[in-house]
């Protein structure tokens, strides 16, 4: 059996961030995903990130995920990818298989970052083809360079609509509208800008109320809502397009953390039910760390700095440095957390991450 100080199950930002700090620090690390490439999120985002220094402010998502590969493989961190993990065990026992064959792991600390799903919205036509959620049309535009549909529609206006939308927009697609149920914007501003400026327009207090089609989708309805969020009789209209993309928010996958019996909680503002875990990311298992959307959703630069946190507080229990070392960089990345968390939206999310902390929840060591 191959044994590993550290095991990381997921190779997104978080993962790769957990990854790296704890090979960095001299623990035998492995990196467990089941994509045929590591990086998860940051391939598909071709925009440039904003922000500190420390959080690759004006490099694009996949020179980031490039960059985080190389320094991975630098620092002899273990890859093994198309690797789908189903349990870890008493013991630090870490089960996969790839193809067809089992595998089997022991690691000394488990860090998960398994990451979220997307949402979607029950309608009538919502199972019509043409209907997809932003994760498959990105997927589909910035990785395959395969344009999904000439007339898009775009429900939510978070920072995934609003991002998604552009992408569309300069890889040649006309987007009809970005369709938003609340009476207010929920991405940054800076993203909305953009697309108002390319001619999107934005519908506020809108929802679809039918996806139409004989055998694909060719068109949508959409009504305006009242106050309550209900349909305003009367206020229908129709949209001719090929294409519904929905960007209506993400879970934390929490399945695998469920089963190594983490104590999970529930936080409307991230995303839902999650794990608990303290402000060093560990869980109630002694031997599992959680990082990045498993942890609470966020934006890709969290993600990061949280997986970094998580392999940080991985070798501080290996006793692998010294510890006023650790707790130093440790307080760094808090801090850099703190700062990323500030703002109208930021401020929620770090308000909901306090009272996480703050539970007090039993210590368990099944694992």
């Amino acid at each position: 059996m191959n044994k590993f100080d550290v095991i990381v199950i997921g190779g997104g930002p978080a993962g790769l961030g957990a990854a790296v700090e704890a090979a960095r620090l001299g623990a035998r690390t492995l990196l467990l995903d089941e994509n045929s490439r590591p990086g998860g999120q940051l391939f598909k985002q071709i925009h440039k990130f904003f922000g500190s220094k420390e959080h690759y402010a004006g490099t694009r998502g996949f020179d980031i995920g490039e960059n985080l590969l190389k320094e991975a493989a630098s620092l002899n961190v273990v890859l093994k990818l198309d690797t789908r993990v189903w349990g870890v065990f008493p013991g630090g026992i870490v089960t996969a298989y790839c193809g067809e064959k089992g595998l089997k792991f022991e690691g000394k600390t488990i860090i998960l970052a398994t990451g979220a799903s997307e949402n979607v919205l029950s309608f009538p036509g919502s199972t019509l083809p043409g209907v997809i959620t932003a994760g498959a049309a990105q997927t589909m535009v910035n990785l395959h360079r395969v344009l999904p549909g000439k007339k898009f529609v775009v429900v939510g206006s978070g920072n995934v609509g609003l991002i998604v939308s552009y992408q569309l927009k300069q890889a040649g697609a006309e987007v009809l509208a970005i369709v938003e149920a609340l009476p207010q914007i929920s991405g940054y501003a800076v993203h909305a800008a953009k697309v108002k400026r390319a001619g999107v327009r934005i519908l506020l207090s809108h929802t679809v109320k039918e996806a139409i089609g004989e055998k694909i989708l060719e068109q949508v309805i959409l009504c305006k809502l009242d106050s309550n969020m209900k349909p305003i009789a009367g206020t229908e209209f129709t949209l001719d397009a090929d294409t519904l993309c929905l960007a209506v928010g993400l879970n934390p996958r929490v399945e695998l953390a469920a089963l190594c019996g983490c104590h999970l909680i529930y936080s409307p503002v991230l995303g839902g039910m999650m794990p608990w875990h303290d402000e060093n990311m560990c869980t109630s298992q002694s031997r599992i760390l959680v990082a990045g959307d498993l942890a609470g959703v966020e934006e890709a630069s969290t993600a990061l700095d949280e997986g970094r946190l998580a392999g940080l507080s991985a070798v501080q229990k290996l006793g692998l440095r010294n510890f006023k070392e650790v707790d130093d960089e440790m307080q760094k990345i808090k801090d850099r957390l703190t700062k990323l968390r500030q703002g109208p939206f930021g401020e929620k999310r770090q308000l909901a991450k306090q009272g996480i902390i703050s539970m007090k929840i039993p210590k368990e060591s099944c694992l």
